[in-house]
Formats: C-alpha cells, structure tokens, sequence
C-alpha cells in the first residue's frame, strides 16, 4: 500500500497543540513510513514545530483552521456554526481521499455528529458505535458502545455486535464470542431492548452468540465482544479507569509508609511497571468508531503526549487492515 496519510485534528482535547504535536512528532520518528497532516491554528502549530529539532518536514503538512469546538459546546452548534473548524476540515481530508484516517481528541459528540454528517454510515449502518479493547484475565475484550449512542434500539445494539465481531476478526481473533452486557445472565433479565437484542442475535447466522455477561464475566475474558449502549458503556469504561488509578494510588501509598514498604516496593518496581504498562489507560488511549465510511479514532480528551500516539498507532493499524472495507464486506453478508 502506498505511505499512510492520517489527518489530525490538532486543536481538541483538553490540553489542544501542546500536547498533539509532541506527540505527533514522536509517531513521525517512530514510524518511517508514516505521513500526517496536523490541521489547526497554522501560526501556532509552527510554532510548536519549530521548538523540535530533525523534524522530516516531508512527512508533515499543517492545514490551517480558523476555528475550535470547545469541549463543552453543542454538537448542533459544531455542526451548523462552525465549517471551518479544526475537526470539521481533518474528517473531510479523509472524506476526499487526502487523508486514510482521523484522529481527534475533541468533543466526542461534535465528532460523532460531524462524522455522520461528513463521511456517512456503511450500508446497513444506522449509527457509528465507539469500541475500544478492554483488559480481561485472558487477553482483552472489544466493548461497544462507549458513549456515542446514549439511546440505542434493540436493531442499534445487534448492528453493534456485528461490527465488534468484525473488527475482533481483523485483530486475529477466531470465531468470537459475542455477549450483551446485562443485570444477570437469565434470560428473563435485562429490559426490552437488551432481550429483543438478544432475539437478533439468536437468529443470526454465523455468529458465536453466548448471551448476557455482567460486568465480573467480563473482566474475566467470558467474552471477545462485549455490547450495550453508550450509557452503560460510558460509565463502565470511566469507572474502570478511576478504580486502576484509585488502586495504583494505594499501592503507592502502601509502599511509602514505612522503610521495610519502600524496600519491598523497590523490588516490586519491575512487576508492577509492568503490569501498569498492560492494563494502563496509556497503551489502550483510543476508541474506533465503527461503521463509518472511513476510520475516525477518538482520543480520550486529557490524553498525554504518550497516550495520544497510541490513538495514532490505533488509527495506523486499522488502515493498514483496510477495516471499513472489511466490515462492509462482511455486514453486506450478515444483514441479508
């Protein structure tokens, strides 16, 4: 394939430039075959650039925007007010084929609505989900929706699953195991949508359909794929980060408390970094929305430098996977 283009919206999130340009440079001298177009404010960002040395300016384009979405603002307001708006003009770098892909850390549903509205949906397809890979005892599971479809229908959650299994496919993964999160695992729980969902993916051909998993079944790798909607899944996702961070905080402070905790600490460092590295936010910082006709990955909004490659690494991936083309060929078969 020819060199990866990624456009990057380089003004979201909530530290903006400061830390999208490190973070960008570092993935150009990470990856030689990578190109990217950061498009924002262009006074500032050549600023930005020009505090690093050795940049392969070959590899990087700015196109100037004049305007920001605001963390806070209205996805009605992005959509209608604001057309020359950093993220409005990175999703149509990709619409026209300058670009393979997006990454924003912007406004989740100003990017939503602005990806419908610029790229469309795959053909049966009524709305993009965000997924992200979650870590389980066994591995990792892919959990959808995530935040982008508060509401969703019994017909939205089974296109969900069909899209998770797509994707745990191109990740290698082998026949997935699909479930809805759920209150229990009989069959009489769960409100209308989750057991009319569950009816639809009964019904389906070809899928590895178990049934309901809660929430410990999911951190115990019972499942590949994981759905609800973006309610649940939103806070789901957001609790787990604040327990890591609330457990990794006690550690630290366990091991601080008294001179024999700091030695047993010292020879503890090793594991516990390593652990902080497989189940840190860091190396997992980026979620896919599927279903668009082009790959758009969401960087969590108070993203590091560090944690913001990982979305551009997320993005790279799925463009070398070719993903939109794989799962409109596979949905094309399982929505007969």
């Amino acid at each position: 394939m020819s060199a990866p283009i990624i456009a990057v919206d380089a003004m979201g999130g909530d530290f903006g430039p400061h830390c999208i340009v490190p973070a960008s440079l570092a993935c150009l001298a990470e990856i030689p075959s990578l190109h990217l177009v950061l498009v924002g404010q262009e006074s500032l960002l050549e600023e930005l650039i020009a505090r690093h040395s050795g940049v392969d300016r070959s590899r990087l384009r700015i196109e100037h925007a004049a305007e920001v979405i605001g963390m806070a603002e209205r996805p009605s307001q992005a959509l209608r007010g604001k057309p020359d708006s950093s993220m409005r003009l990175a999703l149509e770098l990709l619409r026209d084929g300058k670009a393979q892909a997006c990454v924003s850390a912007g406004n989740t549903g100003a990017l939503m609505a602005l990806s419908r509205y610029v790229l469309k949906t795959l053909p049966g397809i009524d709305r993009p989900a965000m997924v992200t890979a979650i870590p389980t005892a066994r591995g990792h599971c892919h959990l959808l929706d995530l935040g982008a479809n508060v509401d969703c229908s019994a017909e939205h959650l089974y296109q969900f699953a069909l899209m998770g299994v797509v994707a745990a496919e191109a990740l290698g993964v082998e026949r997935p195991r699909v479930a809805l999160l759920n209150v229990g695992t009989e069959n009489v729980k769960g409100n209308q949508q989750v057991k009319l969902a569950a009816s639809l993916l009964q019904q389906a051909q070809g899928l590895n359909y178990i049934g309901f998993i809660e929430g410990d079944g999911l951190y115990r790798g019972d499942a590949d794929v994981v759905v609800c909607d973006g309610f649940v899944g939103n806070i789901l996702l957001k609790s787990s980060e604040g327990l890591a961070a609330m457990i990794a905080a006690r550690i630290e402070a366990l091991f601080r408390a008294s001179l024999r905790a700091r030695l047993l600490g010292l020879l503890a460092l090793p594991l516990l970094r390593r652990l902080q590295r497989e189940l840190g936010p860091v190396q997992r910082n980026g979620a896919s929305f599927l279903g668009l006709q082009g790959i758009v990955v969401k960087s969590h909004g108070a993203a590091a430098p560090e944690a913001f490659q990982s979305a551009i690494r997320l993005a790279l991936a799925e463009v070398r996977e070719n993903l939109p083309q794989r799962l409109h060929g596979r949905l094309e078969h399982l929505l007969l």
